[in-house]
Order: C-alpha cells, then sequence, then structure tokens
C-alpha cells in the first residue's frame, strides 16, 4: 500500500468525515476541530452513529475514552458496542450514542490526584476532545479526551493544555491585527516531538528484574566498547532494526502519526525517531501514542524498547526535544525571520516574548524536565545541563543588541559554504551554528526545548510556554493598540527584553563549569536535581501565570506538586527494592559461590605443594568484595526500613534523595567491580556487552 493510502487509514479523518458525514454536519465539526468553536450538542448523535459505523467496518467491537493521568501513562476503560433489543436479554444490537461518545466515567480515586480526590470519592469524568483525531486499533475504536474530577479540576495533562492553547489564540490574534494581518482566525502552539529509545534482545530483557520493574540497570559494568569511535550515530540502521523501523513508521503513519525521520543515535542500540510539526495538542496526543506503539512492535519483533532516560550507566542516555513555534491556521509562522527580520516586527515581538518567558519562568521549565530518571542524564556532557538559557546565535543576538541600542542592524549577506569540490554544489549557510548544549536554542524558526526526558510526556512544558507567552502578548498587545508610533513601539519592546531579561542568552558552550559560574553571577535559577526543581510548581509568581489566565488554579498546582513528590519516592523506593531482590538472590549467591570456588582451587593447589600467589590475590579481592557487597546490601536494607522514613512528603523526597540514592550508588558501584572480575558463566545476569550488542 502506498504511503498516501496508508497514511491515516485507521483515524475518523476528514475524508472519512466528509463522506459518511451530511454536509451540515461535517462543517460545524469542523468548525470546532480547526477553528476552537464551540461543539454543536446537535450533531453529536450524528457524529456518534457514523463514527460507530465507520469503526465496525474496521472490525472494532469496543470503544474507549482514551485519556492521560498523572501518571505519565495512557488509560481507557474498553466498552463494547452491544446493547439489547428486548427485556429478555436475547437480542442484541450494535450501538453508540451520542452521550457515550461525548462523556464518560473513571475511577478517580485509582489515579494520581495530589489530594484532590479521597480514596472514597470515586468518580472523575472523560469529555471528548474533537480537536485530536479518534482511531482504531486492535478492535477498539479509541477516542481521545480530557479527563476531570466530580469536582471540576484537572486530572490530566490534556485539559490544561487545551485552556492554555484557549488563551493563546485571541491575544496573539490582537498582536497580528496591530501589524496588519486579518487573515487569520485561529493561533495555535505547534510542536516537532523528537523520540529517543533504545532497543535490546526482549529475551535478554526478560533476564533482568531491574529492566522489567525499572525500566533501567541499576547495577552493570561498562562495556569494553561503549561510544569513543563515534560509529553509530546515523550509521548502517541493522538488519533486525530495519525491520522494526519498517513495521513501525507503517503502523504510526496508520493511525494519521506523520514520523518523519529515523536514525540510530550516539550510543550503541540507541536510536531516533522524529515527526513533522502539528498543533501541540495533537502532537502531544500523538507522542503517547507513538511511545505505546514503539513498546508494542518492539515486542512483536522480540525486542524490548526502553524510553527511560538513563537505561545504562555511562552510556548516552535518551532525551525527548520539544521543538516549539506559533502559527495560524492560514500557514503564518510567527517565528520565521524572514529575509529582512529586522523589519518583521512579528518574529521580533515573538522572540521577545519568548525571551521573557523563558528568563521569567526558567524554574517552571525546569521542573518540567524533573524525574528521577533525568536527574543522571541532564549536564552530563550528553544533555542540556539543570541551567536554563537560550541560543539565539551570533547574527541574531547582533541583531537585538543593535535594536535594543539604537543602532541600525547590519544585516549581512547569505553566505555560501565552499567546499573545493568542483563536481559539488555550492551550499547555503544558514544564519548561525547549532549549539547541542544549549536547552532553549533558536533552530532557524522554532525553538528546541531539549530537557525533556525519553520518557515523558511534553504537554507540561508547553502549557508553561504557551500560557507564558499569552501573558506577554497581552501586554504586548495593550501597548501596541494604544501606540502612536508603531515601529517606535515595536523597538522599545525589544529595547527593554534585552535590557531586563537578556541574561538568559548564552551561545557558549553550557557544560563548562566557567558557565555555572556566570550564571550564578546572572541569577538565573541553578536546579541540579529534580527535587531541587520541584518547588517552583507551587511558587507564587508561577500559581498566579495560571491561575491568571485559567490554566490552573492554586488547587491544581498543588496536586502537581503532591504527585510528583510522590512519584520520586515511589519510583526511587522501586529501584531501592528491586536492587536488594537482585543483591540479595542473584548477585549474592553467585558472589560466595565463585569465592568458594576459587577457594578450593586454590586449597588444591596447596595440597600438592603449589603456590600461586596470583590466585591467592584474586581470592582475597573478591572474598573482599563479597564481604563488602553484603555489608552494603544490610546498609541500604536498613536505609528502606518504614520506621526511617519521615511522615510528610517532602521530607520523604529528602530523604530519598539523600540517604537512600547513596547508598543504592555504593552498592551498584561494588557489584560492578565483581563483575568485571567473575567468568563471564558465573555472572547470573546479561551485562551490558550482551544488552548493547544482540541486535
Amino acid at each position: 500500500m502506498e504511503i498516501s493510502e496508508l497514511y491515516g487509514c485507521k483515524t475518523f479523518s476528514s475524508s472519512v468525515m466528509r463522506s459518511r458525514l451530511p454536509s451540515s454536519v461535517y462543517k460545524s465539526l469542523k468548525a470546532t476541530s480547526r477553528l476552537g468553536k464551540p461543539l454543536d450538542p446537535g450533531i453529536a448523535d450524528v457524529v456518534a452513529t457514523a463514527m460507530k459505523d465507520w469503526a465496525i467496518d474496521q472490525g472494532a467491537t469496543h470503544f474507549t475514552h482514551w485519556f492521560q493521568p498523572l501518571n505519565s501513562m495512557v488509560a481507557g476503560k474498553h466498552d463494547a458496542f452491544l446493547n439489547f433489543t428486548d427485556a429478555s436479554g436475547t437480542k442484541v444490537v450494535s450501538e453508540f450514542s451520542a452521550s457515550a461518545l461525548v462523556r464518560g466515567e473513571s475511577d478517580a480515586s485509582s489515579f494520581p490526584s495530589g489530594g484532590l480526590r479521597a480514596t472514597f470519592e470515586a468518580r472523575g469524568y472523560t469529555a471528548w476532545d474533537p480537536t485530536s483525531p479518534v482511531f482504531v486499533r486492535d478492535g477498539t475504536l479509541y477516542i481521545p479526551t480530557a479527563y476531570c474530577s466530580y469536582t471540576g479540576e484537572a486530572l490530566d495533562g490534556k485539559t490544561p493544555l487545551l485552556r492554555a492553547m484557549q488563551a493563546l489564540s485571541p491575544q496573539a490574534l490582537r498582536i497580528l491585527r496591530c501589524l496588519g494581518y486579518t487573515g487569520s482566525q485561529v493561533v495555535s502552539p505547534t510542536v516537532g516531538a523528537e523520540q529517543e529509545y533504545f532497543l535490546i534482545d526482549r529475551s535478554l530483557y526478560e533476564k533482568r528484574l531491574d529492566l522489567k520493574l525499572c525500566g533501567c540497570t541499576l547495577m552493570g559494568a561498562k562495556p569494553p566498547k561503549g561510544q569513543e569511535l563515534d560509529d553509530h550515530y546515523c550509521g548502517r540502521i541493522r538488519l533486525r532494526v530495519g525491520e522494526f523501523m519498517r513495521d513501525l513508521d507503517r503502523e504510526l503513519w496508520s493511525l494519521g502519526i506523520p514520523s518523519k525521520t529515523k536514525h540510530n543515535e550516539v550510543a550503541p542500540a540507541q536510536h531516533e525517531l522524529a515527526p513533522i510539526f502539528e498543533t501541540v495538542n495533537i502532537a502531544t496526543d500523538n507522542n503517547m501514542l507513538t511511545m505505546e506503539t514503539l513498546r508494542v512492535v518492539a515486542k512483536r519483533h522480540g525486542l524490548a524498547c526502553l524510553l527511560h532516560e538513563k537505561p545504562f550507566d555511562g552510556v548516552n542516555g535518551s532525551g525527548k526535544h520539544n521543538n516549539f513555534s506559533i502559527s495560524t491556521d492560514d500557514g503564518i509562522n510567527f517565528l520565521s525571520p524572514g529575509p529582512h527580520p529586522e523589519k518583521n516586527f512579528l518574529f521580533l515581538l515573538t522572540m521577545c516574548a519568548l525571551i521573557e518567558c523563558v528568563d521569567r519562568y526558567a524554574d517552571l521549565l525546569r521542573m518540567s524536565a524533573a524525574i528521577p530518571g533525568n536527574d543522571a542524564r541532564l549536564g552530563g556532557g550528553e544533555a542540556p545541563p539543570a541551567i536554563i538559557s537560550i541560543f539565539l546565535g551570533e547574527q541574531l543576538c547582533n541583531l537585538f543588541t543593535s535594536i535594543a541600542e539604537g543602532v541600525t542592524p547590519v544585516i549581512g549577506e547569505m553566505e555560501d559554504v565552499h567546499t573545493d569540490v568542483h563536481i559539488l554544489p555550492n551550499l547555503h549557510k544558514d544564519d548561525s551554528d547549532r549549539n547541542r548544549t544549549s536547552p532553549f536554542a533558536f533552530t532557524g524558526n522554532k525553538f528546541e526545548f531539549r530537557m525533556l526526558g525519553s520518557s515523558q510526556p511534553i504537554a507540561f512544558c508547553n502549557v508553561i510556554l504557551t500560557t507564558g507567552v499569552t501573558d506577554i502578548f497581552a501586554r504586548f498587545a495593550d501597548r501596541l493598540e494604544s501606540c502612536g508610533d508603531l515601529a517606535k513601539e515595536v523597538c522599545q519592546i525589544v529595547s527593554e527584553t534585552i535590557r531586563g531579561h537578556g541574561r538568559i542568552l548564552y551561545n557558549g558552550n553550557n557544560y563548562t563549569q566557567e558557565w555555572v559560574a556566570e550564571a550564578q553571577k546572572r541569577g538565573l535559577p541553578i536546579l541540579n536535581s529534580s527535587l531541587d526543581a520541584l518547588d517552583s510548581m507551587i511558587d507564587g509568581k508561577n500559581v498566579k501565570l495560571f491561575e491568571s489566565w485559567g490554566v490552573l488554579s492554586e488547587t491544581e498546582c498543588q496536586a502537581r506538586y503532591e504527585i510528583s513528590l510522590e512519584n520520586f519516592v515511589k519510583v526511587i523506593s522501586i529501584q531501592a527494592q528491586t536492587m536488594l531482590h537482585m543483591t540479595q538472590r542473584q548477585i549474592f549467591p553467585a558472589a560466595t559461590a565463585y569465592a568458594a570456588q576459587v577457594a578450593r582451587e586454590f586449597g588444591a593447589l596447596e595440597q600438592v605443594g603449589v603456590f600461586n600467589k596470583s590466585l591467592k590475590s584474586h581470592l582475597v579481592k573478591v572474598n573482599g568484595l563479597v564481604e563488602e557487597i553484603g555489608e552494603a546490601t544490610a546498609a541500604l536494607l536498613e536505609g528502606c526500613e518504614a520506621h526511617k522514613m519521615p511522615q510528610e512528603l517532602p521530607q520523604q523526597a529528602r530523604y530519598i534523595q539523600n540517604t537512600v540514592r547513596p547508598l543504592m550508588h555504593r552498592l551498584r558501584q561494588i557489584c560492578d567491580s565483581l563483575e568485571v572480575i567473575m567468568p563471564e558463566t558465573g555472572w547470573p545476569i546479561p551485562t551490558y556487552t550482551d544488552l548493547l550488542y544482540r541486535i
């Protein structure tokens, strides 16, 4: 099947709607999905019937309200298109009503709520999101929905995102109207989310409890060869991986997910895919579906897909680059500089809004990437550091500085890159080089936020960016609507932005200690651990931002803070218990058996009058490590005892961070030291060499 035929064939797409719905109903539904107009309740019955008939034609027997609870996963209960037609219950009919399409119910006490729902208060509601396409998969019609509590608070990632999008559009339209743009009706954030992941052989995955329960290895010595030779990045895709990627693309395309790019990433067994840009709500749904599809397709191919941020110690981890821009329904990209950026007022104002937003809410952006798995990745020479800064490139920095200083900007001519090979074409040079160390980098017509971990939903960082820009656009619009000289006012805004928020701009190497010192001097927030960043969720200025635009209430902010703390405690606690299980039931028995074997061999040699100095030294070393494992295991067991845990959640999290994590690190170091001196046949779990190089 051609891509054009395959693409979106499992979605209730625009072409399907046009063919199955009356013209008036189709136009009304499209006005809701494209222009954000309120859903007309009168069309729901017609849409539900058409949706059901189409889904049954696709082989569906059930439907589900598909939502994104605050556990970074997706959820939904499956109901059959089934009802009785008579009181005796002998005749059945396929049925799907308007009420079943528009509204659902789920147990709100069984998902994280941060105190918004008590255990005995179970009711929660799901509401159809008509802006995101429904789709059929595995015999079920999936209906993307928002998820809220009985009292209306958002219990998901989608609802605040929809609220933020709703707030942005009118303020952005005010800016457009001031600048003479009259055709646009809706303005939306757009996003392309790059997704990194690891693939390993599933039979090996099944032999490691840490991978099955935690998604990462809790112990494991670095292999003799890692990524030192730079031979994996964009290299030949291995046959087994290539078959997986082909299958994955077809699955994603059929679901209407525009998977565009695929390649090997830096680390062995690491890969990446990137989609074409979409409206942020759809991009968020599609990324959640992409992560789920990655796991399913991998299993089908005898592989396991690891989405953890740092599945292997000493090997590059996985992130998710969130490429953000703002666009209109008629195709205007707010971040496209055009041939004369110094005269492009829309571009200048949008850049100023984002510079101010990132400076004001740098702590929140850092918080959006704050999960335990990211702590080992951020700042490790493989990903942006935990300090937020913006890279603009030399030319744009000069442009904004010149405008701020009242100097006429000097825009250089477009240059070519010459290879000095006559048969090769000249290459047009971009306005700026790329800076892979920057956490928030301008890359031509978008900003790339690079701090997110590979397992994270992209919703919340885009809520922050969208809400922050909305607030600043509103102030800019107030000024533009009342000014007498538009050009002068734009220049004044640029000047004030650079003077007030220029500290966030940095074009250098973010990995250096010099930058840490410079950032401290500039007064930028330095939040090195996830736990340090979580308090930003309930900081007064951040709560005020969300409340002022109806995106999150103070109660909803507090709930998300508590959920994040609870997640931190639970994740590390599960890792600690898993580590103890593996050490006590696998590593320690194997180590003692090996020590006994070496002792027997040494004793046998002594009995025949042979003294082997090297063997004795080896025995002493092995025995010493076995003793250390026993002591470190006992220390971790004691550290994890319930009576030692503080009662209050913030103190629990600090205890986990300051006491349990160091004990885990110590135990891992000893086990890894033992692994490299034990026979391969005696080590009870697959090694890094096995895991990274088997496929």
